[in-house]
């Protein structure tokens, strides 16, 4: 039975399917983005949020352990380097699958796999800053809109009946 068994066969030998998954992190820390099956893609996040998480740690054992994962130097040290600055904010959810459509040949679904870069903190502070400032400007209009509401079913304030008090004498 395969009660707690993670991962999928895909129809291929545990050194293959090592093999081809160390070959497709490869290529998506290599380039930024690849193409592929929507299984293949949905198993290549698994794979490749682990190696962010190592790269994110920076010791010598994590990059020990990227290496055997990756198989090129330059891919790890690139992604190491890296790592710290694109995904300080994030803890989790590192890539993006987006559906393309399907592949001429097999009719297979396929899928872009991309890592998503977060957002620095000062960007952020600026759409807070910009939100704050609407939100003010529509709580001073609000505010006039009730004031303006409250005197028009109370009636005239005082000053229309002091006005009006003379012409009655």
């Amino acid at each position: 039975m395969r009660h707690c068994k993670s991962g999928i066969k895909l129809s291929r030998t545990s050194s293959h399917r090592d093999a081809m998954f160390r070959n497709m992190v490869t290529s998506l820390f290599k380039y930024e983005s690849i193409k592929t099956t929507d299984t293949k893609a949905k198993e290549l996040r698994r794979w490749a949020d682990r190696v962010i998480t190592l790269a994110k740690r920076g010791d010598l054992h994590a990059r020990r352990q990227a290496l055997s994962i990756i198989r090129e130097k330059d891919v790890v040290h690139k992604l190491f380097e890296e790592a710290t600055e694109k995904f300080a904010n994030s803890s989790g959810g590192y890539t993006r699958i987006t559906k393309i459509g399907t592949r001429p040949g097999d009719s297979a679904p396929v899928s872009k796999v991309e890592l998503i870069v977060a957002e620095t903190t000062e960007k952020k502070k600026n759409k807070k800053k910009k939100t704050e400032g609407k939100e003010t400007k529509k709580n001073e209009a609000a505010s006039g809109d009730i004031s303006e509401a409250i005197e028009s079913v109370s009636g005239p304030g005082k000053d229309a009946e002091t006005k009006s008090s003379p012409d009655k004498e």
